[in-house]
């Protein structure tokens, strides 16, 4: 059974309930849903894993101490190679400069496409499969560089800001887009963004087929209630802070693809929080406090990459996504400063591996 469409209901019925009571577009649109320019301005950086022991005073207050920051958007994910930050202008100025922590020189926009109300679709996917069509395949024609942060309750499609008149003129055609402001939404035409209609005129290029691995884990997508992050603050501080000292490491690890990889996301945005974790971490947490789908599905990682993704490159989140869109398979995805992990249900794992393998094969023959 897949995961129950209840997740995006959960979010946006709290946080979009004015979208609609603005009916200022007069064109009609042939589509059911509206994309959302948010009201964040963000950074996306990284701190690396012996330097975390530098951060810890900041992140703990952007995590726990709510009322000590104005830090609206905050996500800390732990991968084998580093730790991935995103947060607002406000949650960076926490951030102390140091060697220890690389910045992407961007600001970046969070999309999210939410149905108006009227939406009636065959498909029972949900995550980047729904919007993979519609938002993600055209901005990697479009040579717009995405970075995907999937949660609980949404999707939210990361993009820099310089782009945007590309991405309004790219999506208006498809979407009734608004801009959040102030708790309001404006509609948002591509006249009204600087830089017009100018799309980015470059030739479309192959993209480039990265490796995948696809470790053991068992991972869960799971949310709580704010009010009670206090209850799971010594084990939230355990796992993100001392659960993986170099000294606990393996001294040598067997084929990638046979192991687990150390992944753990949580997230706080608007008010709402969102965690991603293996089986093993989760047995860790009261069981009462942690809350999932009414199916309690568990998901598989495909990781993307061999090498470091870098920002640059367009058109990596869409050659994952295109294929599970065309399967119909739901998925998470979540990039970070190094690579981009898909979450797919536990029971399409061994198709969506035939099916990347499928891919790899094509790209090395044409």
């Amino acid at each position: 059974m897949r995961r129950v469409g209840c997740r995006k209901a959960f979010f946006l019925s709290r946080t979009h309930t004015h979208t609609h009571t603005h009916s200022l577009c007069t064109d009609p649109r042939s589509t059911n849903m509206d994309l959302h320019i948010l009201d964040h301005r963000l950074r996306v950086t990284s701190i690396s894993k012996d330097g975390l022991v530098n951060f810890t005073h900041p992140l703990i207050k952007l995590i726990f101490l709510r009322n000590r920051t104005r830090c609206k958007f905050f996500s800390l994910t732990e991968t084998p190679e580093n730790y991935t930050v995103v947060l607002d202008e406000e949650g960076f100025k926490e951030l102390q400069p140091s060697e220890h922590l690389k910045v992407e020189s961007s600001i970046w926009l969070p999309l999210n496409v939410v149905s108006n109300g009227n939406a009636s679709s065959s498909s029972q996917a949900v995550g980047v499969t729904k919007i993979a069509k519609s938002v993600i395949a055209p901005l990697a024609q479009q040579h717009v560089s995405v970075f995907m942060l999937s949660t609980y309750q949404t999707d939210f499609i990361l993009v820099r800001e310089k782009d945007l008149s590309v991405v309004v003129s790219t999506l208006e055609e498809e979407f009734n887009i608004y801009k959040e402001s102030g708790g309001e939404s404006v509609p948002v035409h591509c006249q009204d963004v600087s830089g017009g209609l100018q799309k980015n005129g470059k030739e479309a290029l192959q993209p480039t087929v990265h490796p995948v691995l696809i470790p053991q884990n068992h991972f869960c997508v799971m949310s709580l209630d704010p009010d009670t992050l206090p209850s799971i603050a010594t084990t939230l501080i355990d796992v993100l802070f001392y659960s993986s000292s170099p000294k606990e490491e393996p001294p040598s690890s067997p084929s990638p693809d046979l192991d687990c990889i150390k992944f753990f996301s949580f997230s706080l945005i608007d008010g709402y929080i969102s965690l991603v974790m293996d089986t093993e971490a989760q047995r860790r947490f009261p069981a009462d406090l942690l809350f999932t789908s009414s199916s309690g599905e568990l998901w598989r990682m495909v990781r993307i990459g061999g090498q470091p993704l870098g920002f640059d490159e367009c058109g990596i989140v869409a050659q994952i996504s295109q294929p599970l869109a065309d399967s119909d398979i739901s998925a998470y995805y979540i990039s970070t400063f190094s690579f981009d992990h898909a979450l797919v249900p536990e029971e399409d794992i061994v198709s969506v591996t035939d099916m990347l393998q499928h891919q790899r094969k094509e790209a090395a023959t044409s």
